[in-house]
């Protein structure tokens, strides 16, 4: 049963809260060992490229090697799933992503539940997807697409990464605020899904920014607009999807947890040396150059992050009838 949105954000700020000495002693002492960071996918993404930088950082921090086990399959769920049933002293932790908020409604039947089970420990960065066209598709802009996409319902193919990935529920949730008919080409790779965009098979792909960058300022892609908020660095020039759909936002975005009831002095003492690392200038750096904009704060703050998404994507897989592979 999962944790009502309020309950689950009072007991994560109530996680930074702990008067016992001993335990002060125990986290002051932290790390007396290497440590684990579980990331649930394959190596040389855009997640595991955060958790190895991340990783890197603690370890010079903290004198102790963080070292970083790729555990990928089941949609995330493999990995989150190991770092759920790790012993919570601090040794375990999990690189978080937005498919965890995403999952927390698609695997409805899972062993563990991701708000209950994982503490919030420090967010990381956030990373825009662009919306990509084929250069066959004529519209120039993102009203002219979704002119020409009500025009032609249903004959205009939509990759994605997998069913219930990023680039897949922020597809559903343009077509929800849009109002319109895209069908839905699932992929096993963004390479796959890029190679098929650029020849045409497929004709829009709402790809991370990192993956496509090169193919867009090639010409060999049409960039439309990007899913987050605010503007990329990588594509100043290009407008954000709420330019014209009003409320529109969708990312990718990481950080790290730690298995429910971890001792708060050692997710504070992690939080603390995750927030010194995103203050510095070339961390910050190795993070933009992924298409990334740092989201520092409080495990509080990261725990507002995960709620709102898993309430968000839950909306969209449930208005969309999602299912996993």
């Amino acid at each position: 049963m999962k944790l009502p949105r309020r309950q689950f954000l009072r007991l994560a700020a109530g996680a930074v809260v702990s008067p016992a000495v001993p335990r002060i002693v125990h986290a002051q002492a932290y790390p007396a060992r290497p440590v684990r960071i579980i990331v649930p996918v394959g190596a040389a993404g855009v997640t595991d490229i955060i958790a190895r930088l991340i990783g890197q950082w603690l370890s010079e921090r903290l004198g102790q090697p963080f070292v970083i086990e790729n555990r990928p399959g089941a949609g995330n769920t493999i990995g989150t799933e190991a770092v759920v049933r790790a012993p919570a002293d601090g040794y375990t932790l999990l690189l978080v992503g937005a498919p965890n908020a995403i999952n927390a409604s698609l695997y409805d039947k899972a062993s563990f539940d991701f708000i209950r089970d994982i503490a919030p420990v420090a967010s990381i960065a956030r990373v825009s997807n662009v919306l990509a066209l084929n250069l066959s598709v004529p519209a120039k802009t993102g009203p002219e697409f979704i002119a020409y996409a009500k025009a032609n319902p249903g004959k205009i193919n939509m990759a994605s990464v997998g069913n219930g990935s990023t680039p897949h529920v922020t597809g559903e949730l343009f077509k929800m605020m849009a109002g319109v008919d895209m069908v839905h080409v699932p992929y096993r790779s963004a390479a796959a899904a890029l190679t098929d965009l650029i020849t045409g098979q497929v004709q829009v792909y709402f790809a991370t920014t990192a993956s496509s960058i090169e193919h867009i300022r090639a010409g060999r892609l049409r960039a439309l607009a990007v899913t987050t908020a605010t503007r990329s660095d990588f594509l100043p020039d290009v407008p954000t999807v709420s330019d014209f759909l009003p409320g529109f936002e969708a990312s990718f975005w990481g950080g790290v947890g730690a298995p429910r009831n971890t001792p708060a002095e050692i997710v504070s003492k992690l939080n603390q040396e995750i927030n010194a690392g995103l203050a510095d200038p070339k961390l910050a750096a190795r993070l933009a150059d992924l298409g990334g904009t740092v989201i520092s704060g409080a495990p509080a703050d990261f725990a507002k992050l995960i709620a709102n998404e898993t309430e968000k994507w839950g909306k969209v897989v449930r208005f969309a009838g999602i299912k996993p592979e």
